[in-house]
């Protein structure tokens, strides 16, 4: 598998470098999905607790916690919203007013 590949096209997908997908190479255990990489980024991006993350995009912080933490994977539309949001962290304040 090469991880570099795969971390290029991930970064590509998300509009930004994803720093942790190579710090987890070669490392067993744990797996990381780019799906879980993708809900964190976008929060942190927002520079959001996950609790106001969740409130923002109108969804419980529980299935939040389930995303970040790979138990779940978010659905198609939720994936195309943190992208929108990890390219235009400004768009944000709109989720915050509607």
């Amino acid at each position: 598998m090469d991880i570099e590949k795969i971390a290029n096209v991930i970064e590509a997908d998300a509009g930004q470098s994803l720093t942790e997908l190579r710090d987890a190479q070669g490392r067993h255990g744990r797996v990381t999905t780019a799906e879980q990489i993708m809900v964190r980024a976008a929060r942190t991006r927002l520079g959001l607790s996950q609790t106001e993350f969740a409130a923002r995009i109108g969804t419980p912080v529980a299935t939040l916690r389930d995303w970040e933490q790979g138990r779940f994977a978010p659905p198609g539309a939720v994936l195309c919203l943190l992208r929108l949001l990890i390219a235009h962290p400004e768009l944000s304040s709109e989720l915050q007013a509607a």
